[in-house]
């Protein structure tokens, strides 16, 4: 009676499992999956191409020493943010003092002998009336008094360039900026007569040029939108750098080369970035996103709807017959970081997957779930 009893039960599990399984295949193949599906829009839409570039201060000033002499200050630590007319050397200048001294005595004997040559002229051309002189004499004083004043002349540039010389002994700056490191104090003998010797360079960080090169075809693209409607995009050029920084960059173009290199079909453009946040600085490398032209009527999907294969691009399109259709898709850029341009592939209003790509098929019959 137990065995009877056990078998019965198996067979009555065995039973009730069979119906199950095929209760559940068969709900399978009649159902249809829902899935999230979405409407390709239409938008206007800036195109762009990047780029590399880097970071040109607008204005940087190489600092030399013009005298000859020890090095006797420093006035700065390198990464230092200076004034204009801020003193950053000093160079020996006892050599330099004393030819100043020695060109205002020259030139003090020179007005001397100045006023001599002017008053002995006089007195001799008064003579001349009453015949108590020659008029030789007359010419002789006459040239003493012009080589009298062309020796003032000579003694005031003499003491001029001596001045000059002597003010190289102190060095500032020329500009406002961010200076590199200098020679240290009391390191170095400054040459710099025979020689301009550099000493540091500023560099002015308020605004730089972001400096890249454009393909010729490209300088086209951009000529056509300049004079066209799509004038205003060539300002506020998106840049980004090699790691993302606390605020966002934007350039104005402001330079194209007046030529095309010709063994490279690129030339030279510029856009001028502010950087009011003193957190860029010369020589950065970054990436432009230079706008080439508008297109009024692009095609945009979610970007993370378009798969990729062997094949390229693709889209998983929902037809008439709400029927999942395998499309490859020809894409441009990202848009506000979710969309992407489609350029070929599909028409604006087509349906698409936009979640559970992996458990689609291309023919598959599902059930469409609008989404926005």
């Amino acid at each position: 009676m137990k065995k009877t009893y056990i078998l019965s039960s198996v067979l009555t599990v065995a039973a009730t499992l069979t119906a199950c399984h095929g209760s559940h295949n068969s709900s399978d193949s009649d159902g249809e999956m829902p899935v999230d599906v979405a409407e390709a829009t239409v938008d206007s839409v800036v195109l762009h191409k990047t780029y590399p570039g880097y970071l040109d201060a607008l204005e940087q000033v190489e600092i030399v020493g013009r005298a000859s002499g020890q090095l006797t200050g420093t006035y700065f630590n390198g990464g230092d943010h200076v004034a204009k007319g801020q003193v950053l050397f000093t160079i020996e200048d006892t050599k330099y003092r004393d030819a100043v001294t020695q060109a205002q005595a020259q030139l003090e004997t020179a007005k001397s002998t100045n006023a001599y040559a002017s008053s002995h002229y006089q007195a001799v051309k008064k003579a001349l009336e009453s015949d108590a002189v020659s008029q030789m004499e007359v010419n002789q004083a006459e040239s003493a008094f012009h080589e009298s004043e062309a020796a003032i002349k000579n003694a005031q540039a003499a003491l001029q360039t001596a001045l000059t010389q002597l003010s190289y002994c102190t060095v500032t700056a020329p500009i406002s900026g961010t200076i590199t490191s200098g020679i240290p104090y009391g390191h170095d003998f400054i040459n710099g007569e025979a020689s301009p010797v550099p000493l540091a360079t500023i560099y002015d960080n308020s605004a730089f040029n972001a400096i890249f090169s454009i393909e010729d075809e490209q300088y086209i693209n951009l000529v056509n939108e300049e004079h066209g409607p799509g004038k205003a995009i060539m300002s506020k050029v998106p840049l980004t750098f090699s790691e993302k920084l606390p605020h966002s960059y934007f350039g104005d173009l402001s330079y194209i080369a007046p030529s095309i290199d010709k063994s490279t079909g690129t030339m030279v453009v510029k856009c001028v970035v502010e950087n009011p946040y003193n957190e860029l600085r010369n020589g950065m490398y970054l990436t432009i996103d230079l706008p080439y032209s508008v297109d009024p009527k692009a095609i945009l999907v979610k970007d993370s709807s378009i798969g990729t294969d062997q094949l390229g691009k693709y889209l998983y399109v929902v037809n008439d017959s709400d029927k999942v259709v395998y499309t490859t898709v020809k894409v441009g850029e990202l848009v506000n970081d979710s969309m992407r341009v489609v350029n070929e592939g599909i028409a604006p209003g087509t349906r698409y997957v936009t979640k559970a790509l992996l458990k689609v098929r291309d023919g598959m019959k599902v059930k469409p779930i609008k989404t926005n």
